[in-house]
């Protein structure tokens, strides 16, 4: 697939079909994963792979309540075949940023205007939800409900110094499922959130005096 046609057709898929995902295509995605942005080539995350049955239902276990009787949200999930839990270290980028050839001599994590062990770990996710796509297959970013962080680690042995940044399903897309965010409110233009030169500069493409 050309990659103009990737970005386009790129959503996010909330039901899917329960066939299962070819394991060298999970493979692909993560090892795109891999060659995503990361300041100081810091490289701090991990991707935990749930790519079974009992190991996708036993997630759904851990962050829902009903999952005998879901939503049409939850139903549509659940089918997903693979489940893909990125996760971000902060102690790695302190410690990469505290080595001789960055010329830090602390970890102090105020040198740190933003956090980018989350952003570089959702960079990552992006590839494996742009990797399922180019596939033909569907995929979609979440969040792992706040109060069921520590049960997820808990109950997958997540290493402590690893943060779950959010969590990708990824499957063979199927009809219907919980409409998203994109059916109710319109796509901002690109007009409307590119400034030039300044902020309220003018946005998007202009073509030049000469053209």
């Amino acid at each position: 697939m050309e990659f103009q046609d990737v970005v386009r057709r790129r959503r996010m898929v909330r039901s899917y079909a329960s066939d299962p995902v070819d394991p060298g295509l999970v493979d692909r995605a993560l090892s795109n994963a891999t060659r995503a942005p990361s300041a100081g080539f810091s490289q701090g995350w991990a991707f935990l792979v749930l790519d079974t049955p009992a190991d996708v239902r036993r997630y759904w276990e851990v962050t829902a309540d009903d999952v005998d009787d879901p939503d049409e949200w939850l139903s549509g999930m659940m089918r997903a075949p693979v489940v893909i839990i990125p996760c971000s270290s902060k102690a790695a980028y302190l410690r990469r940023y505290a080595e001789a050839d960055k010329g830090w001599t602390d970890q102090d994590e105020a040198r740190w205007p933003m956090p980018f062990w989350h952003m570089d770990a959702a960079m990552a996710a992006l590839l494996i939800l742009q990797t399922a796509t180019d596939a033909g297959l569907g995929s979609c970013f979440i969040g792992v409900p706040t109060p069921r962080v520590d049960a997820v680690r808990a109950e997958f042995g997540i290493d402590p110094e690893y943060d779950p940044v959010g969590v990708v399903t990824i499957g063979h897309p199927a009809d219907g499922g919980a409409a998203g965010s994109p059916t109710r409110r319109p796509r901002k233009p690109v007009t409307d959130v590119v400034h030039r030169g300044r902020w309220g500069g003018r946005g998007g493409h202009q073509a030049s005096p000469s053209a």
